[in-house]
């Protein structure tokens, strides 16, 4: 199918198949004429990145993981798979720390502002 038509089947830009494609997450074929040719496996691999990236992840990550857990085979894949849960889990914590971080200056920002509106006649 081109890449209209992948479009509307996945949910996903033209512009982000394309972005995709220049990051290496995908490839799709070419017809004759040079067009974009999505099989129905490459607009699998594309939902399974578009989660990915809903979920925060960045590219690096999903390009260094994706064969591993797209590519359909079973070698080596619970070794990727196991690395690639680990650098979710990093990712998360990472995340979850930043959050912490954002929570505690919200915080102090509301103990400001309440103590400032206290002084306003």
């Amino acid at each position: 199918m081109k890449i209209s038509e992948a479009s509307t089947v996945s949910g996903v830009s033209a512009r982000s198949l394309r972005h995709y494609e220049d990051e290496g997450l995908i490839v799709p074929g070419r017809l004759g004429n040079g067009y974009r040719d999505y099989c129905r496996t490459t607009i699998d691999r594309v939902l399974v990145i578009r989660s990915l990236l809903e979920s925060g992840l960045p590219v690096r990550l999903i390009r260094d993981a994706l064969p591993g857990l797209t590519d359909g085979s079973d070698a080596g894949s619970e070794v990727t798979r196991a690395e690639f849960l680990h650098e979710v889990g990093s990712f998360r914590d990472r995340l979850a720390a930043r959050i912490a971080v954002l929570n505690a200056q919200q915080a102090a920002l509301d103990t400001y502002l309440r103590a400032a509106r206290r002084t306003i006649p």
